[in-house]
């Protein structure tokens, strides 16, 4: 029987332990991370996730062994390529993602890494002064050029492609342009919950987006849900008020009189007696005439006036006449109006 030394057997109880404890288990690359900063990013992590670096053989066995308790969990040991190290966490996938995102910071160049990704230079200004890096910069493929007593930057160029490695002059340039093409942090390479497996691409979502979306999708359902008359914890209330909306307006239309309508009905009588009341030419009282702003009749002319020799008598007592019969139809039609 081999022999395992006690620090050994230590830690793979420590690392057992954690597994056992947490519901969200993660493989994170380390690689090239400085101790200075490394220390700033278990102090971020805190409280919410938790970083164990151990030799991969002792975390390889572990994970098998805990694969017993949680089915899947050994796959996590497909993906543990350069220095690697255990994360684990009580919250979900996605928040580990996040958090684990935030460590990631650039660096610069030393020359002999390989490119992230494109490493672009953009036309424009310089702050340098002309001098010899005018030359640097030439020396590393970036068209430069003097212009009004500043070092300008011809054209846009990509100096580095994407996996090509970067030469240690063309690092030594982009750091003086203060371009820091590499990016360090805990980078995750696969996470675990509930026997399902994660990759990057899977938990890199915009969560501001998704939360929008997610409220779209609520508010689409809960309107749905209304026009549809579908009763649920959300929809009782606002359908409960929509039928007595309902019925107070089909009430009203109706006429019928009920202690919710009484005042509504009463108060559109009312409004309804101006509005006879308005078209009359006369028989209205003066409460009445002052509510509705009516101006006096104008005065027929006095008998002796110019006007009253233009218009014969008859004429006048005529109108007179057509004038009562007017003022008792109005009041038979106030009088209907109200019973």
């Amino acid at each position: 029987m081999a022999h395992v030394s006690t620090s050994k057997a230590q830690t793979y109880q420590e690392v057992q332990d954690l597994l056992a404890k947490s519901s969200v288990i993660g493989i994170v690359n380390i690689d090239g991370i400085p101790a200075p900063q490394m220390l700033k990013m278990r102090k971020a992590l805190r409280g919410n996730a938790q970083l164990k670096v151990v030799k991969k053989k002792i975390l390889t066995l572990a994970l098998k062994e805990a694969n017993k308790k949680l089915p899947g969990v050994s796959k996590l040991t497909s993906d543990m390529t350069g220095q690697c190290g255990l994360i684990v966490s009580n919250s979900n996938p996605f928040k580990l993602y996040q958090m684990l995102k935030k460590t990631i910071t650039p660096t610069p160049a030393k020359g002999g890494e390989k490119a992230p990704q494109d490493i672009v230079v953009n036309e424009g200004e310089t702050s340098f002064k002309p001098g010899p890096i005018v030359g640097d910069l030439g020396k590393a493929g970036i068209p430069a050029a003097i212009d009004k007593g500043k070092v300008i930057i011809k054209k846009t160029v990509t100096v580095v492609k994407q996996g090509a490695v970067i030469q240690p002059h063309v690092a030594q340039a982009l750091t003086k342009l203060e371009i820091y093409p590499l990016l360090i942090g805990m980078n995750l390479r696969l996470a675990y919950e509930g026997g399902n497996i994660y990759k990057p691409k899977d938990l890199d979502i915009d969560l501001d987006q998704f939360k929008r979306q997610v409220q779209m999708a609520s508010a689409h359902a809960f309107n749905l849900a209304l026009f549809a008359s579908i009763a649920n914890p959300k929809t009782i209330k606002p359908l409960i008020r929509k039928a007595q909306l309902s019925s107070m307006a089909l009430s009203l239309n109706a006429g019928i009189p009920t202690k919710h309508t009484m005042n509504l009905l009463l108060a559109r009588a009312y409004m309804q007696m101006f509005s006879v009341a308005s078209k009359l030419d006369g028989g209205l009282d003066d409460d009445l005439k002052a509510k509705l702003a009516i101006k006096p009749a104008k005065q027929p002319p006095s008998p002796g006036s110019e006007d009253a020799g233009k218009k014969g008598g008859k004429k006048e007592e005529k109108k007179e006449e057509k004038k009562e019969v007017s003022e008792a139809e109005a009041m038979g039609g106030l009088g209907a109006l109200f019973g």
